[in-house]
């Protein structure tokens, strides 16, 4: 009877459900926990890579300091530390050593370059690197004449590009350039400024191709911070994903998402002709041969009438210069004799030194970064006719004589083929 008179399954149905409302509870306390512990660790790794890639606020205390030290001059000094014209803006810095910022001057927009470290320097093991000098900012000397000044740039870009007929030329642009106020005189500081320039890559190229629409224009520059004029459409293609995505997108998925959001065909082939005169350009030009060393998406853009332009040429290097250091290179492997991510040369095992010719000529590896980017909406009655030629350029190898005439003969063939396309068009 007893039995009867208490139910006990009314007793362990609550139970039961209490016990299951508890193991919920804990379970989403437990992924609420977890969701806050990752989602705080991802923002220290990001607020921690930026606060020591971002150092735009030391490198322009750094410059200003010098500046009004009287040690440098320029025409974006008085902007940059007097009168708080020139702002450093959105942070793009790749590596703490070379700080990249957009920045306004004005009405104008631009992109802010600072070299943290002064001095440029073939590191043989890698790549050209900055390394810190312990006098900074020390050349020319107090004395040092206009004449002096103009005899030390030829020498040095004698060094870089080689002994060319008409570096007097260029020396000429440099000391025009170096009269930043226009007063027609070059003061000690002016000087001081150009010559920590002319050490980096990309502003020589800058120098050198000044008159091609390739190149961004240089709008000014205080010690070894410059501004360049902004490039409004970069990368070339190819769209940015969290890190987390990255991971788990595989290669080939990946390179057919870079390739969604692209102009038209029309414009693609205009932007493609484009990087094929700057390969033309610094093949043999004006001022020698430079190779480059970084053929990649993210090195390249372009502007509102679709001209390729330059977003950052530290890997296009005087030819030169590339192969007076990777001789001294000490190697095991080719793979020893790679700078940047394009120029390879082969390892001679007898002496276990690297051999100064590149295996692939730039125009090769210029078509391979214009492959997928081409071909992708090409019009069915070219598009047969340009595969051939992309990969027949790809194919290039070497430098030998024979070689060059095959690299122009394919040049030509490729430019012609894509203008005949886009000429009759308003494209073009």
């Amino acid at each position: 009877m007893a039995r009867g008179l208490f139910p006990w399954g009314i007793f362990t149905k609550p139970l039961y459900i209490q016990t299951k409302f508890s193991y919920l509870h804990m379970k989403y306390l437990f992924f609420s926990w977890l969701a806050v512990f990752v989602g705080s660790w991802i923002v220290y790794v990001e607020y921690s890579s930026y606060t020591e890639l971002c150092r735009g606020h030391d490198c322009k205390n750094s410059i200003c300091d010098k500046y009004r030290k009287g040690v440098i001059d320029g025409s974006a000094c008085s902007s940059l530390c007097d009168k708080d014209t020139l702002y450093l803006g959105k942070c793009f810095t790749m590596k703490p050593k070379s700080q990249v910022y957009s920045g306004t001057w004005g009405d104008l927009e631009g992109v802010i370059k600072c070299q943290m470290e002064e001095a440029p320097h073939y590191d043989l093991g890698n790549a050209m690197q900055h390394r810190k000098e312990s006098a900074a900012f020390n050349q020319p000397t107090k004395g040092t004449s206009v004449e002096r000044f103009r005899e030390m740039i030829l020498n040095h870009l004698k060094s870089k590009v080689g002994d060319q007929a008409n570096l007097a030329d260029l020396a000429t642009q440099v000391l025009s350039i170096t009269d930043a106020n226009k007063d027609g005189h070059i003061s000690l500081p002016e000087a001081r400024s150009t010559w920590a320039l002319l050490h980096l890559n990309e502003f020589l190229l800058a120098l050198v191709l000044q008159d091609r629409e390739h190149t961004p224009k240089l709008l000014g520059f205080c010690g070894d911070l410059y501004v360049m004029e902004k490039v409004p459409y970069s990368p070339l293609y190819g769209i940015s994903l969290p890190w987390i995505m990255e991971v788990w997108i595989p290669a080939g998925v990946r390179r057919s998402m870079d390739q969604w959001f692209t102009p038209s065909w029309p414009h693609k082939a205009k932007i493609s002709i484009g990087l094929l005169e700057l390969v033309e350009d610094v093949f043999h030009g004006t001022f020698g041969s430079f190779l480059m060393c970084d053929v990649s998406a993210t090195r390249f853009g372009y502007n509102e009438r679709h001209d390729l332009k330059v977003m950052d040429a530290r890997y296009i290097v005087p030819e030169a210069i590339f192969q007076e250091n990777i001789r001294q290179q000490r190697c095991d492997v080719d793979e020893d004799c790679l700078y940047g991510a394009d120029c390879l040369t082969s390892c001679d095992l007898t002496k276990h030194r690297c051999t100064p010719e590149v295996t692939r000529p730039n125009l090769a590896k210029a078509c391979e970064a214009l492959k997928d980017y081409a071909l992708r909406g090409a019009p069915a009655d070219v598009r047969e006719e340009l595969e051939k030629q992309l990969y027949a350029c790809i194919a290039l190898k070497g430098s030998s004589e024979q070689m060059e005439i095959e690299h122009s003969l394919i040049l030509n063939n490729l430019k012609t083929l894509l203008w005949k396309k886009i000429s009759h068009t308003k494209d073009s």
